[in-house]
């Protein structure tokens, strides 16, 4: 079928160069539509469950929202895992899914199940969904300043006009305030006033939100016109609430809110704050991008709305950008692209000396850009995105998508030397592609095979590395294509006039002149040979036992992500004073941009921070302003070294990593250890009993355990007798607890487009002592008061400040962070530690989690699926080959190829990660299809002798040998060198991705040369055994030694044989 394909293209060109031309300008097409990012969504399908429950301590939140929230979900279908957090006055429950859900789907079966939850939570507490956003949404941040507004107006400013105007961007999710103050307006009621009115706190709420609404009086008809009723209430100054009245004192005189209260305008409470450049105190702003949006297409649109907004800001007021992924995403694209283009190059050079044709070398040449510009037709068919992983898959496939067309043409120069004015040029042509093309179809079907565990991947692994298999998949499918319709026509056209026969092209001399005596040492002492390599494949155990094992290498952002964790129990002001601090000492460094520090959380679904979490986004200059010698690793030592604050935990990574590993696995370092159990205050113990353990090991940067009970609770403890002696229930002593003491905001002002909350509370001066809350007096039935102290009894006690779960159970983690080591290694022997020194109670578990849990999944995933597909290599080789011996000879060239990816990655110090799985898989394709080029000219070499009937004896064998080796050198040189030095680019490659592409690229090029070497001399050998059982034993070269015989078509030396 496939050779009356290429006749039928020969025979129809026209047809074929008007598909081609129509293919390539769509091609072009969909290069520009394309939608551009740095990396693919690397999150997990998620479902954010936000709870507000405002003013309540974590232990609450946990038992009255949390629980009941997680235990819901855990039955919801194709969630995989249920996250709680606790927080106070918040509750987060992140529902995770199963890979190839849809997100919406997700969503609504989420809302569904909390439909069933209203009498499980407490009144007026409602779940909502977070945005429809992932991980790596936080694309664009940007801040306020001016010298002359506080920071209540510029997060006015924030709330209500930014806020809202970028919202309606195409692609924004979600746009979050953090930093700045709330203008809340407080009342502050004096209770000896309110007794001595006889008035109870809850008369002062009620009397608050039935004077601050505005009402409808449907409509009148006067004069001919509808008139539309309003009944003006909306509070919209201090006057108007100093003047709502709350009862009618003796001789009817109104008592107003003024004759008990104090009413101000200050900050709300709040749990988040940001820095500036370590100037002080920020407001800003974090546009969340949707999840499948074209990220760079939206930030610009932010940005231009940005420039639009500018103009209604007052002039004083700066707008600072405080990070940006455009530049990421344009250094990665830069990257891959100049790469690409030095691929392109190299590999057209190499075409060019070997066939040492210019017309030629562009056959070869043209079928580069053309499969890309087919590859990214079916990309964007499929929806799939440029970035540095659908690129580099590409880039990867370089060398291999003119294999086809380097064969084809060189083949086409064999036979123009043979037949040259014995048949016609469409004749020579046509035999030359009939002869090779059904096999190249075949080899790089063995290639797109080989790469089919990379589609089995799951989790974050299939997420980063299936782009990468998607767009090699596609170019080399499109290369196939092009070998058997377009290759054959342009060869046509161009492979015609001066060709060079091949003992006279220079290039091909050197090579003969080189192997030629390697082959015949090789075919004479053949077994010592093959003996031999299984030595050195023996031998390639030691460096594997020196190489070390990680998840993956961190895609380089060219930004870092300070985040160093407090104890817990840490107040906002004291967090605000290290956030200064250690911004300060960062922006001092001279290749720091920017620095913008964040504490807590911002106001946003998507951010799970507590208090004693801090973050700091350090904004990198380009590379080439750096100091001379700087690199990032040198940076974040020197970084390190500069920031030692007693109490802090040091960690240093990256935003989008970060932001991806905290909400996929809630772990922000390298490797996190997950306890679980009932109890917290055990959970704490064993926490810190594992933490001590791995903390001296070889390797740990930091340990940190977190101290689930760090927090301090003032407890109230209701005396039920006492209070049921004034006719009180429990819920009316902790209303007072909770309004008076903590504050409670009763009703929202209506300004404009703006809304502030109203608060009620008792003075500071009732609240700043453990002696003052038991003089807060609690109004009884009788209308007497009766002091807190009386019907309390207060305690302080330790506590949770925040409350983490997995699967509804509680979890203590420990955070570890690693230098010097590779995870794998330091793993292994902190798990013998921790074994053998921490013993677990009943009903705990303890869990290895981060990036160590990706790499067990994906090691567990790929031990099953690439036996699996060296089955389906081996069953498509021997489809094809018709014969066991040569299918194994072919599958030999794999272990060949081992020898020089594990020596290779042993001496640049790499470790065994799925980048490096990813290129042993390319490899594998790759070694096969050299290792059936080179069986392909030996068979047809031995073919030729054996149709002449000159296949009798071991010389007549060793010639045949000699025939399809060293005369066929070149084709098989110009394959494997267009393949390694395509790959030697990415090895050079230090822009953006260039640490992950390297690990893919180094294995792929020290196997592909050991490879090549075992093809060479291994090859031959073992045919020569293979077919020599049949022959007459004679001298390999029977007239003289070491010098080739006749060949039998008039007396030509073998190696001039056709």
């Amino acid at each position: 079928m496939l050779k009356a394909l290429i006749e039928w293209s020969l025979r129809n060109q026209l047809l074929v160069i008007v598909g081609l031309l129509l293919a390539i300008l769509l091609g072009v097409w969909a290069v520009r539509e394309t939608r551009v990012d740095a990396i693919p969504d690397l999150s997990d399908v998620q479902v954010i469950i936000f709870t507000e429950y405002p003013g309540q301590a974590p232990q609450v939140v946990e038992d009255q929202v949390t629980y009941p929230i997680t235990t819901k979900m855990l039955a919801v279908p194709y969630a995989k895992v249920v996250r709680g957090y606790s927080f106070f006055g918040f509750s987060f429950v992140y529902v995770i899914f199963e890979d190839g859900t849809d997100l919406y789907w997700a969503r609504s079966r989420v809302l569904e199940y909390l439909s069933g939850l209203t009498r499980a939570l407490p009144a007026g507490v409602a779940p909502q969904l977070g945005p429809d956003a992932t991980g790596v949404g936080w694309a664009f941040m940007y801040v306020l300043n001016s010298p002359q507004r506080s920071l209540a107006e510029l997060r006015s400013l924030q709330d209500w006009y930014l806020q809202y105007g970028l919202s309606a961007v195409e692609g924004v999710a979600e746009v979050a305030s953090i930093g700045g103050f709330v203008r809340q307006y407080q009342v502050e009621v004096d209770p000896v006033r309110l007794r001595a009115y006889g008035l109870p706190l809850q008369q002062v709420k009620q009397a608050i939100q039935r004077s601050n609404l505005d009402v409808g009086g449907r409509l009148v008809e006067i004069a001919e016109r509808e008139l539309m009723v309003r009944g003006r209430g909306y509070v919209k100054e201090i006057r108007d609430l100093e003047n709502v009245v709350l009862a009618s004192a003796p001789g009817g005189v109104p008592v107003l809110l003024k004759d008990v209260a104090r009413i101000t305008v200050g900050p709300e409470i709040r749990r988040g704050l940001a820095d500036w450049n370590g100037e002080g105190e920020t407001v800003g702003g974090i546009v969340v991008v949707r999840a499948g949006a074209d990220v760079r297409t939206t930030i610009e649109k932010v940005k231009q709305r940005l420039e639009e907004l500018r103009a209604g800001l007052p002039e004083d007021v700066e707008i600072s950008v405080a990070y940006d992924r455009t530049g990421l995403i344009e250094r990665s694209i830069a990257t891959l692209t100049h790469t690409l283009i030095e691929e392109m190059v190299v590999v057209s050079l190499v075409c060019l000396v070997f066939l040492f044709h210019f017309r030629s070398a562009l056959v070869a040449i043209v079928s580069i850009p053309v499969s890309i510009l087919l590859a990214f037709i079916v990309m964007h068919a499929q929806g799939l995105g440029s970035n540095i992983m659908s690129l580099g898959g590409i880039a990867i496939s370089i060398g291999v998508l003119v294999d086809a067309a380097i064969i084809m043409v060189e083949n086409a120069h064999k036979h123009y030397e043979e037949w040259r004015g014995k048949l016609s040029h469409f004749e020579i042509i046509l035999r030359s592609a009939q002869e090779v093309g059904p096999t190249l179809f075949f080899t790089l079907l063995v290639i797109t095979v080989s790469f089919m565990p990379i589609f089995t991947l799951e989790a974050q692994e299939g997420r980063l590395f299936k782009p990468l298999a998607f767009t090699k998949t596609y170019s080399m499918a499109m290369a196939s294509i092009l070998a058997v319709t377009v290759v054959p026509v342009l060869m046509y056209w161009f492979v015609r006039g001066r060709i060079h026969s091949e003992k006279n092209h220079p290039v091909s001399r050197f090579l003969r002149w080189l192997y030629a005596p390697v082959l015949n040492l090789a075919l004479r002492w053949r077994w010592a040979v093959i003996v031999a390599m299984l030595v050195v494949l023996a031998l390639t155990v030691v460096p594997l036992e020196h190489v070390g094992s990680e998840f993956m290498p961190p895609l380089w952002e060219g930004d870092l992500l300070y985040m160093p964790t407090t104890f817990p129990g840490i107040s906002i002001t004291k967090a605000k004073e290290i956030v200064h601090q250690t911004d300060k000492i960062l922006r001092t460094f001279p290749e720091v941009e920017s620095v913008f520090g964040k504490v807590g959380r911002a106001e946003t679904a998507t951010d799970p921070a507590p208090l004693s979490m801090l973050e700091t986004t350090i904004t990198l200059k380009d590379p080439s302003e750096w100091r001379p010698g700087m690199t990032k690793e040198r940076l974040v030592e020197e970084m390190d070294r500069a920031i030692q604050f007693p109490g802090l935990t040091n960690a240093w990574t990256m935003p989008i990593k970060t932001r991806i590993d905290m909400l996929s696995t809630g772990i922000k370092t390298p490797v996190g250890i997950k306890i679980g159990g009932p109890d917290l205050r055990r959970l704490e113990a064993i926490a810190e009993r594992v933490e001590a353990v791995v903390k001296p090991l070889p390797g740990t940067l930091s340990a940190y355990a977190e101290r689930v009970m760090g927090g301090t609770y003032l407890d109230f403890d209701i005396d039920r007798q006492a209070a049921a002696r004034f006719g009180l229930r429990v819920g009316d002593v902790q209303e007072v607890i909770q309004s008076a003491v903590g504050g409670m905001n009763v009703s929202w002002t209506v300004e404009g487009l703006e809304r502030y909350p109203i608060n009620v509370r008792y003075p500071r001066e009732l609240r700043d002592s453990l002696t003052a809350p038991r003089e807060i007096l609690v109004a009884t039935p009788s209308g007497a008061q009766v002091p807190l102290g009386q019907l309390a009894r207060l305690e302080i006690r330790d506590g949770p400040p925040g409350i983490k779960s997995e699967d509804a159970r509680p979890n203590a983690w420990v955070y570890v962070d690693l230098r010097g080591i590779d995870v794998g290694t330091w793993v292994e022997r902190a798990k013998r530690e921790v074994a053998a020194r921490v013993e677990l109670p009943p009903g705990y578990t303890l869990y290895w989690s981060g990036q160590y849990e990706y790499m067990q999944r994906a090691r567990k995933r790929l031990s099953l699926i690439v036996p699996v597909t060296l089955l389906l290599i081996f069953i498509i080789l021997y489809v094809h080959l018709r014969s066991m011996v040569k299918t194994a000879i072919v599958l030999s060239a794999i272990p060949f190829s081992l020898v020089g990816s594990v020596w290779l990655m042993s001496l640049l110090g790499y470790n065994w990660s799925v980048a490096v799985a990813v290129g042993l898989i390319a490899l594998a394709g790759l070694a096969a299809e050299t290792g059936v080029v080179m069986l392909l000219y030996l068979d047809l070499a031995y073919e030729r002798w054996h149709r002449r009937g000159h296949m009798r004896t071991f010389a007549d064998l060793r010639q045949a040998v000699y025939e399809g080796a060293v005369q066929r050198i070149r084709p098989k040189m110009m394959t494997v060198a267009a393949i390694c030095f395509s790959l030697v680019p990415i090895l050079y490659a230090t822009g953006t991705g260039a640490d992950v592409m390297r690990r893919i690229a180094a294995p792929m090029v020290g196997g592909v040369v050991t490879s090549f070497v075992g093809e060479l001399v291994v090859f031959p050998a073992i045919y020569f055994v293979w077919r020599a059982r049949r022959l007459e034993r004679t001298p390999l070269w029977p007239q003289a030694d070491g010098e080739p015989s006749a060949a039998p078509d008039g007396g030509r030396p073998a190696e001039d044989a056709a």
